[in-house]
């Protein structure tokens, strides 16, 4: 099968969260089982262009129409790590990809308003027919709009679009200027409320929504998460569209690459292991306590990676240091703030804690590092307000470093509490997981976890391999795409 991965990320040359993960990790796993793959994205100023091998012009002169007339792109072809990737750079005033950021900009509406429709400009010209066009998030949810409003007149009527939501929460709007720029122009056509129209805002065109109405098939990245957003208000005023689409949309569970978070082949960490050699992970704890000046100590180390903002539950990031230390644990914490105030706060704590021998706090994000801590940390903490799927606690029971978490998104479809999850027989349980967003929930969670590690080593032995026994790989995920693949396909 002809997959091509439309998106704004493509991890490494392009990562700003999960959505590059995610979009490198499914190709590869595709394209392993005999399918062609390739990926379109923009050519931004500020990507990791030592991430790509054999950069080379592809298709120099693309005029892709824009407002009354047209805006010349060129289009580079090179490889990021085995895939195929073409990066279109386009030359306008409006300098869309040369602003030193992927997002962030007052006109990001209009800058992946643009790229959608430079994208399908490209696979027009090129002569480009994939059997699949899978989109991803808000930033290309108007490509199903313009090919089955535009392109398949054109010679496109024969391609499928499996359009995947990474994040309910940023969803792209705009007004009747973006159905101008690209071409869609009728405004009393768009601006129904069974296609482009916001639910709640009359005079906005929601580029979600759109990727929704007009996509032949669409999911997001949990089956939990799915159903969150289609009767909760985590779909942030979409619950309505997806009921009414409901017989196309679904939750698949992202996956993690083994070939870059495999503990038996990791490069940054100190000491291979396996669940076959558990014992070489006290290994990386050592280094771990060695690198970031943490005692040598009979204690567990409690560890906190990802981004510090309201998403990742960031009061209870900042409770469990404290309540980690009260319980005779260790603490370490990579974190970025997304925000002046939250970043502040946990400077300060830095301060504060800076000579406490069990504790590090590493403000910003660090590769390397990140590798190390989930080798060598005994728990890792994720208590998120939601969580569409998260990757952390994934790595964390690939890494033997036990998860928890609280029962949201994709956190419900992974880990399984040790103690009350009735669902899963004992031996398939591998974590600890709470409900309530607050103080008393977490520090419940964490107390059975330390528990276990302070009285009962063989149970918290058995518990870390029973976590390390499951396969969240992309394996699992990529049968289920294709699934998806294959249905629309043949509609």
């Amino acid at each position: 099968m002809y997959v091509v991965q439309i998106a704004s990320e493509c991890a490494p040359v392009i990562k700003a969260g999960g959505l590059g993960d995610v979009v490198y990790g499914l190709s590869t796993e595709l394209e392993s089982r005999g399918n062609c793959v390739e990926l379109i994205l923009p050519k931004y100023d500020c990507m990791r262009y030592d991430h790509v091998w054999g950069l080379h012009d592809a298709y120099k002169d693309l005029w892709v129409p824009w407002y009354d007339g047209k805006i010349h792109c060129s289009v580079y072809c090179g490889w990021v790590h085995g895939r195929v990737c073409f990066f279109i750079e386009p030359h306008s005033e409006d300098n869309f990809f040369n602003r030193g950021c992927y997002y962030g900009c007052d006109d990001d509406n209009m800058r992946f308003a643009f790229f959608s429709r430079a994208a399908l400009e490209f696979l027009l010209q090129s002569n480009k027919r994939p059997d699949i066009i899978h989109c991803h998030d808000w930033q290309t949810g108007l490509i199903p709009v313009m090919l089955y409003e535009i392109y398949k007149y054109h010679g496109m009527g024969n391609q499928r679009v499996c359009y995947t939501i990474h994040n309910f929460k940023h969803q792209g709007m705009g007004g009747a200027e973006i159905l101008q720029a690209t071409g869609l122009n009728r405004e009393n056509y768009y601006f129904q409320y069974d296609k482009l129209r916001d639910n709640f805002n009359p005079f906005a065109i929601n580029f979600m929504k759109g990727g929704i109405v007009y996509s032949n098939a669409v999911n997001t990245v949990s089956p939990h998460h799915a159903w969150e957003a289609h009767y909760t208000d985590v779909g942030c005023g979409l619950s309505h569209t997806i009921d009414l689409h409901q017989d196309k949309y679904r939750g698949i569970l992202n996956g993690i690459d083994d070939n870059f978070w495999n503990p038996q082949t990791d490069r940054y960490i100190a000491e291979p292991y396996s669940i076959d050699n558990i014992d070489a992970k006290a290994k990386n704890k050592q280094a771990l306590r060695k690198r970031l000046l943490l005692q040598e100590v009979d204690k567990p180390i409690v560890a906190y990676i990802g981004r510090l903002d309201g998403q990742k539950g960031v009061e209870l990031v900042h409770h469990s240091i404290y309540h980690a230390l009260y319980k005779n644990a260790q603490y370490v914490l990579l974190g970025s703030a997304t925000g002046a105030k939250i970043n502040a706060q946990f400077q300060h704590e830095k301060n504060f804690l800076n000579d406490n021998p069990d504790v590090h706090l590493e403000l910003g994000f660090d590769e390397e590092l990140a590798h190390l801590i989930y080798a060598g940390a005994d728990m890792i903490v994720v208590p998120s307000n939601y969580e569409p799927c998260g990757l952390t606690q994934m790595i964390g029971l690939k890494y033997g470093t036990v998860p928890i978490v609280r029962a949201v998104g994709g956190l419900v479809n992974t880990v399984f509490d040790r103690d009350y999850d009735l669902d899963k027989p004992a031996e398939k349980r591998n974590g600890y997981v709470f409900n309530d967003m607050d103080y008393h929930a977490v520090e419940f969670a964490m107390e059975r976890a330390l528990w276990l590690w302070h009285n009962e080593k063989d149970e918290f032995r058995m518990l870390v391999k029973q976590g390390m026994d499951y396969d969240y790989s992309w394996n699992h995920p990529a049968s289920d795409y294709l699934g998806i693949y294959e249905s629309i396909r043949e509609e």
